[in-house]
């Protein structure tokens, strides 16, 4: 059997894509797959899988040598399992910078492509055999796209990712707006979790200079009640950087209607960041950052020390 996973922290893409590529290595390929996690669903995954009546996947602690493995989403190996090294893998899909460091012992198949989401791919990837695909997985994956896109206000988002995502909508007799604003409250509930949680649910490691940094994202559409919760967010930062080894945690909550984001500054080392990174100085413990949407596209690429 084939294991199925995307990145640790998983959003929507990461475990919506690793559904998606199961089914297409068990159903088209011929190659028993099944979809694991490596994190439980956050609120916006949870609403997806509910609406579209799919079965969360199994939480995967790590992996073993003999294991063989397809991964979706990310192929950074400090967002896999630990043991990923010893495993055999046989396939990567995804869409982020190419960041090096696996080793595979065959050639094996790679579709990393400049499209603003995991499962864009994975459509193009079935091809015709997409009028094979069960209705609830069609769901999942244009739930995907609108995620990973903001519902196409992210730079991320090519003409394809919104071709596919319109077409799928159509098939499935789905509104885009009104569908998006449903996913995006899901996305926004997050008064159940703690400051730790909130911190770590969507965050990437990422060396800048002589520091390694982890970045974290929250995408809202209610900034004020997550900014309600600042000093408490703020006085959590350094106690979750020393648990995860990174030396400074930076967060930007993003505002998904106003298309902005509000970084958190509790620090005069981030302040010298959001100086030399984005050209604005903090007179606070908070810098907006209009037009700022994407990590991958516009928050990583601008980080200076």
């Amino acid at each position: 059997m084939i294991k199925v996973f995307g990145h640790k922290a998983p959003d929507t893409d990461a475990i919506g894509s690793a559904l998606i590529a199961a089914w297409y290595l068990s159903e088209i390929r011929g190659e028993l797959a099944r979809a694991f996690a490596l994190g439980a669903p956050n609120t916006e995954t949870a609403f997806v899988l509910e609406r579209w009546q799919a079965d969360a996947p199994e939480i995967l602690g790590d992996v073993a040598q003999g294991d063989r493995c397809f991964i979706v989403d990310t192929n950074n190996p400090s967002e896999l399992p630990p043991s990923i090294q010893m495993v055999e893998i046989i396939g990567i899909v995804d869409h982020h910078l190419l960041a090096g460091g696996l080793t595979t012992r065959a050639p094996i198949e790679i579709a990393i492509r400049p499209v603003a989401c995991s499962a864009t791919i994975l459509h193009d990837l079935i091809g015709p055999d997409m009028a094979r695909m069960p209705r609830n997985l069609k769901g999942v994956m244009l739930s995907c796209i609108l995620s990973d896109t903001l519902e196409f206000r992210s730079p991320t988002t090519t003409a394809h990712d919104r071709a596919v995502a319109t077409a799928l909508a159509g098939d499935l007799g789905n509104v885009i707006p009104d569908y998006a604003a449903e996913l995006f409250a899901a996305k926004s509930d997050v008064a159940a979790y703690d400051e730790a949680a909130l911190l770590t649910m969507d965050s990437k490691a990422y060396p800048i200079g002589d520091k390694l940094l982890r970045i974290s994202v929250l995408e809202t559409t209610t900034p004020s009640l997550l900014l309600a919760r600042k000093a408490a967010l703020i006085a959590t930062m350094p106690q979750v950087a020393a648990q995860t080894g990174a030396d400074q945690l930076l967060l930007f909550i993003i505002d998904i209607l106003k298309q902005e984001a509000v970084l958190l500054v509790p620090n005069t080392l981030v302040a010298q960041i959001a100086e030399a990174s984005f050209g604005v100085r903090s007179d606070g413990d908070t810098v907006t950052l209009p037009g700022i949407v994407s990590r991958k596209k516009q928050i990583i690429p601008a980080l200076k020390l």
